[in-house]
């Protein structure tokens, strides 16, 4: 015997948004913040992301001296943290409020 779950039309509809959203997000380039432990900037946007069970990639310039040539061709500057967004952008030293809100802007917060 075949048991089988009929659906409407609006919940196929949802489940095809669902996906194409779940596909999207495993898909998207992770955050990453490139940092040192002895910033306090850095110390502070990561424990932002922590708090708030973000998931993004560490570059530790002390441990990974060449990154920081990554994270100055991305800023432009040699102020850290620099941290890098699924939509391509980026933040340098940012406020607590300024990451965010585009951790809400790019649908990071769960």
């Amino acid at each position: 015997m075949q048991v089988g779950l009929l659906l409407s039309r609006h919940h196929k509809q949802e489940l095809a948004t669902r996906s194409r959203t779940l596909t999207l997000m495993t898909t998207a380039t992770p955050i990453t913040m490139y940092g040192a432990d002895w910033c306090g900037d850095c110390r502070r946007a990561k424990s932002v992301l922590e708090a708030n069970s973000v998931e993004f990639e560490y570059i530790d310039l002390e441990a990974v001296p060449t990154a920081a040539d990554a994270a100055k061709a991305i800023s432009g500057r040699t102020n850290i943290p620099v941290i890098t967004f699924p939509d391509g952008t980026h933040q340098v030293e940012p406020s607590n409020a300024e990451l965010m809100a585009k951790l809400r802007e790019v649908g990071a917060l769960v």
